[in-house]
Formats: C-alpha cells, sequence, structure tokens
C-alpha cells in the first residue's frame, strides 16, 4: 500500500507551481491570446462589450490578459498582477460570456460551454493565492 502514496517521488511545490504557471501561461497564450490578436478583425464585432466598453477595446483587454499577462506568468515575473488580470478575465468569460453554463446548451450549438474557462479561473485563483514560486523572476526580485 506505501507504494501507491509514491513518496519515492521527491516533493517541491516550487517545481509544481513552475509546471502550472508555464503549462497555463502557454495554452493561454497561444490557443486563446494568439488567436484573438491575429484575428482581431474578425473577433471584435462579436466580441462581448465589457461594461459598455467598445468591443475592440474590450477584445484589447482580453488580448492583455491573455498573451502579456501568460508571458508574464511563464517568466514568473509580477505573477500575482498576472494571475489577477487572467481570473478577472476568465471570471468575465465564465459568468458573463458563457453564463455560468458548465455545460454546452442541449439545443443551441452557439450557446458553449464555460468549463474551460472555470478551471483557467481556478488555477489563476490558486496562483494569486501561492504567487510563482522559488523557480521564477519574482523570488529572483526578492518578491514574496
Amino acid at each position: 500500500m506505501k507504494f501507491l502514496q509514491l513518496n519515492f517521488i521527491p516533493r517541491s511545490t516550487d517545481l509544481g507551481l513552475l509546471i502550472l504557471r508555464v503549462w497555463l501561461g502557454l495554452t493561454m497564450a497561444i490557443q486563446h491570446g494568439w488567436v484573438k490578436w491575429l484575428k482581431f478583425d474578425q473577433f471584435a464585432p462579436k466580441f462581448l462589450p465589457l461594461f459598455g466598453l467598445p468591443t475592440n477595446l474590450s477584445l484589447g483587454l482580453a488580448i492583455f490578459a491573455e498573451l502579456i499577462c501568460s508571458g508574464l506568468l511563464i517568466l514568473g515575473l509580477f505573477t500575482r498582477f498576472a494571475a489577477l488580470n487572467l481570473a478577472v478575465t476568465m471570471s468575465v468569460a465564465f459568468f458573463l460570456a458563457h453564463q455560468m453554463r458548465l455545460v454546452d446548451h442541449p439545443t443551441d450549438p452557439m450557446q458553449k460551454s464555460g468549463e474551460l474557462a472555470f478551471i483557467y479561473l481556478a488555477a489563476y485563483v490558486t496562483l494569486f493565492f501561492t504567487g510563482a514560486g522559488k523557480f521564477s523572476a519574482d523570488s529572483k526580485l526578492g518578491a514574496r
């Protein structure tokens, strides 16, 4: 039974945070931010006009979070600032754009699930509270 606990694997919270930051950052930047940036003109007319802002400004804010803040997250630089921006962006995506749907609408294919935004939100909130860990630019700069 002790074997099932996998105690032979070294424990490192800092390594786990590094893996989480890089994995999330790359995925968000490549799959979401980069695509929105490249296809800005296609996304802008369909984008959610957040709090009365023009759609192109709302899209620009999402791109800032998904591309720039993801880059900061990968580096572990200003990690809590980056995680907060990404958490706010994922909150808007989940609560407003996807209307808290965790499954696709059974009859309307345009009403997609917000499950992915919800999972990203959980990870960014976690990184907001934990910080970047030892393997980060923040730790080299003396941030706690």
